[in-house]
């Protein structure tokens, strides 16, 4: 295999990377094109990596061929409480609070790790909460684990790791929580391991916040050393959509060398000892510090520029191709204008618009005077309050619209992903089961019952409910947007489940 690729190539790859994926690789950063290539060329049928490299940049790329780039051209190679100051922070202050604001009322959080590579990170937060909530069977809690490389997730599912993921980590921590097994390997215990659930996502072209992939209503969003390989436009898109993942006072939390007050100038900086968290404050731009909790000011580091960023000791796996930010219309569940009722479409388009930008709040206030039995209107305030981690107003409007179109399958199954979100897993069983009745055919709802089902260990009827989906995803044209999926393609849906079965 051809060991060195001339200057002039590797300058026309990354301009093809960048134009293609987002991805951002300075001349700095050449050689990690270059071993990256190396790995990759086999797996596109090549030994020589020139000859690959010519091809890749003849020919259209399509998901998997980006899935295989990313693979090779990022690095997902982490460890146990890496990056202690952020997990410092986390256990004395944010999860803290969180969980003493949440005792008394709702005993619910949410924390998303946006690119999770083998897992380290996502069950260290469950090692974290477990010693933070001795009653853990009686909260509701949601880390969800996700990442481009199925590679990554298949290792992270399993939860067994080798000594050097524990580099760095107290001793206690791999006594408390691991089993040695064969070959000096380490089986995370099995009561953390089902607080995680791991899922494929693509940051950049995948559609979030969302409740379909339950990447909706965050409280803490975990996402780092990722940003570092996208350039700019990419950045500003996943920011804003993590922005809109969050709730109002939800944290987004990044690698110390992807800090910006430009980049995240949306949120309020917090600055903890030794490390800053982002924090999504509604309405409320410039805050009176609080000195005698923690320091809070904008960051006075230099812009999020990827030409200088420090680079960290291992990188994560990233996300690949920006996409643009649907137009109200597409949303599935939105009708459109001439289908609104004459009792008020400016209001109703004019929450559209605000929904696909993100700002739920406003949606609410909107309609809130007249969401009265109008199904389409009670959808978009239940979709609305669901966004917002607001579950009880979420499921009276859900209602609402059951109510109003009690033979659309579409109304059952928001139900079910809200009271899936509660914990109410047979209701929402129950609601899904409701929503094939009416349309057997309903792709989202197998694909739902799939999910579910698997968790209850039921894996004849999840493989039946999967096959379903996928039979009938492929029916489709792949560049069909799938009713009640909030963007998702039938193609899309259709890679997802394949990975699932």
């Amino acid at each position: 295999m051809t060991d060195c690729i001339v200057n002039s190539d590797l300058l026309r790859f990354s301009q093809f990377i960048s134009s293609h994926m987002g991805l951002h690789f300075p001349e700095e950063r050449w050689p990690d094109i270059q071993r990256g290539l190396r790995r990759a060329a086999p797996e596109f049928g090549f030994t020589d990596a020139e000859e690959c490299i010519q091809w890749l940049m003849n020919s259209p790329l399509n998901k998997k061929q980006i899935e295989i780039l990313a693979s090779h051209l990022t690095i997902g190679e982490t460890y146990f409480f890496r990056e202690k100051p952020i997990f410092e922070a986390l256990k004395a202050r944010v999860l803290k609070e969180l969980i003493q604001s949440r005792r008394e009322t709702s005993r619910r959080l949410r924390i998303w790790c946006a690119a999770c590579a083998s897992g380290e990170e996502a069950y260290s937060i469950a090692i974290l909460l477990s010693s933070l909530i001795p009653d853990m069977i009686n909260w509701n809690i949601t880390i969800l684990a996700t990442d481009i490389n199925p590679h990554f997730l298949e290792k992270a599912s399993q939860g067994l790791y080798k000594e050097w993921s524990f580099r760095n980590v107290p001793l206690d921590i791999k006594e408390n929580n691991f089993s040695e097994s064969k070959d000096n390997s380490y089986q995370i215990r099995a009561d953390i391991k089902k607080m995680v659930r791991f899922s494929y996502l693509n940051l950049a072209e995948d559609t979030y916040p969302s409740l379909m992939n339950d990447t909706n209503a965050m409280d803490v969003i975990l996402c780092k050393n990722v940003l570092m390989y996208f350039n700019q436009k990419s950045q500003m898109k996943v920011v804003q959509n993590l922005y809109n993942c969050l709730i109002n006072k939800g944290w987004l939390i990044v690698s110390p060398c992807e800090t910006s007050h430009i980049l995240f100038s949306r949120f309020q900086t917090v600055n903890f000892s030794g490390t800053t968290f982002y924090k999504k404050v509604r309405r409320q731009p410039n805050p009176v510090p609080d000195t005698s909790a923690y320091s809070q000011s904008v960051s006075d580091s230099p812009p999020f520029v990827l030409e200088s960023a420090a680079r960290p000791e291992s990188f994560p796996s990233a996300d690949l191709m920006p996409v643009p930010v649907p137009e109200a219309s597409s949303d599935s569940f939105a009708p459109q204008p001439e289908s609104v009722p004459e009792t008020g479409p400016a209001p109703f388009e004019e929450a559209l618009s605000l929904y696909a930008q993100g700002r739920y709040p406003e949606v609410v206030d909107k309609l809130i005077s007249s969401a009265d039995s109008n199904s389409q209107i009670s959808s978009l305030m239940a979709r609305a309050y669901a966004n917002q981690g607001k579950l009880a107003d979420a499921l009276n409007w859900s209602e609402k619209t059951v109510s109003a179109d009690k033979l659309n399958p579409g109304a059952y199954y928001l139900q079910a992903t809200i009271l899936q979100e509660e914990g109410l897993i047979d209701e929402a069983m129950a609601a899904l089961k409701k929503a094939l009745y009416l349309d057997p055919d309903f792709v989202l709802a197998h694909f739902a019952l799939g999910n579910l089902t698997r968790q209850q260990g039921k894996n004849r009827e999840s493989e039946r409910h999967f096959r379903n989906a996928l039979l009938l995803t492929k029916k489709r044209d792949r560049a069909e947007v799938l009713p009640e999926s909030e963007g998702v393609t039938a193609g899309r849906l259709s890679e997802i489940i394949s990975r699932n079965i």
